[in-house]
């Protein structure tokens, strides 16, 4: 489950949520299954953060920071994942469906058994 520090602190709003990052380098930040449904995320730095299971549909997570992330059996649908950085993400076993992907970075993601139906993924850097 999540840390309820980790989720309060990203609750607060990414400018906050940033700040504390930059302070916070060698902690892994623990967000697996948390609830962020409809969560307005844009510009998160969430590298390296543990996500897995988490529900995010919905979310906006356009240009954020999710390399190295695990993401893995996270719930993404309709979630606006555009220009967003999933370079080396742990996407195996998400559910992607309808989610915006547009010019999205998603060098050396793993995508095994990634449910992608109806994605866009115009412009991303596979």
């Amino acid at each position: 489950m999540a840390d309820p520090e980790h989720l309060e602190r990203l609750k607060r709003g990414v400018e906050q949520w940033n700040e504390w990052r930059e302070q916070q380098l060698g902690i892994r930040l623990d967000l697996d299954y948390a609830s962020l449904s409809n969560a307005n995320l844009s510009g998160a730095n969430l590298s390296g953060a543990n996500l897995s299971g988490a529900n995010l549909i919905g979310a906006n997570l356009s240009g954020a920071n999710l390399s190295r992330a695990d993401l893995s059996l996270a719930d993404l649908i309709y979630a606006n994942l555009s220009d967003a950085n999933l370079s080396n993400a742990n996407l195996s076993n998400a559910n992607l469906s309808r989610a915006n992907l547009i010019g999205a970075n998603l060098r050396d993601a793993n995508l095994r058994d990634a449910y992608l139906s109806n994605a866009y993924l115009s412009g991303a850097d596979l």
